[in-house]
């Protein structure tokens, strides 16, 4: 390593010379310009990279320490059904787009009352901040584990204005686990929650009883 390679890079390492929206729906596709700083030191040369602009959004693994079980929702999803071959009614978390002025835990009662049809009344914990795919998207993920209480789950729920149609199912730690060690038709959202459940499933079953 020679005096001038830095140890890190950030930000302030990146020269954006042209950002342009080549898509705007839905969701949105920009054509960034760029080049960066090189570990090694001097620059890259200027490159281009098409970025899927989507706001942050929140997940929330629903959790019943008492009958320690997991309430999972199961809904359309275009990408897998696009994908070709894959069933598009997968498994997946409570999740929502951020809107402006909220914060992720107001998004996580509100999605959850929505979508699950559960008041959140008990404690929330933060599980993690991760980019879904940051080599080409700018959505970032805050997921939570919240708990409810499975007694009062099931059933059909959504916005009709939204089309949305999702069944809340209430699972067995242990199932839900197992699904998502073997690779079942799930959300990677759903895998990372409950990896993170298995690490802290002690410590949330002894403290939120």
């Amino acid at each position: 390593m020679t005096a001038e390679t830095p140890t890190r890079l950030a930000a302030a390492d990146v020269e954006v010379i042209d950002r342009s929206t080549l898509f705007r729906g839905y969701f949105s596709v920009d054509k960034l310009r760029l080049r960066h700083r090189r570990y090694a030191g001097g620059k890259t040369g200027t490159f281009e990279r098409e970025v899927f602009i989507r706001p942050d959004a929140v997940c929330v693994l629903l959790y019943d320490p008492r009958a320690d079980a997991v309430v999972l929702l199961e809904q359309f999803r275009a990408g897998p059904c696009a994908h070709g071959g894959e069933n598009p009614f997968i498994a997946s978390l409570v999740a929502g787009m951020i809107e402006p002025g909220e914060s992720p835990t107001e998004v996580a009662r509100r999605e959850t009352k929505e979508e699950s049809g559960l008041d959140l009344v008990g404690r929330i914990e933060p599980v993690i901040e991760y980019f879904t795919s940051p080599g080409g998207s700018t959505e970032r993920i805050h997921v939570f584990c919240a708990e409810i209480d499975s007694r009062k789950a099931g059933g059909v729920h959504g916005v009709d204005e939204e089309n949305e149609d999702i069944r809340a199912v209430v699972v067995p730690f242990a199932k839900a686990l197992d699904f998502a060690r073997t690779g079942r038709s799930i959300a990677s959202d759903v895998a990372i929650a409950l990896f993170w459940l298995a690490l802290h499933r002690d410590r949330l079953r002894e403290t939120w009883r």
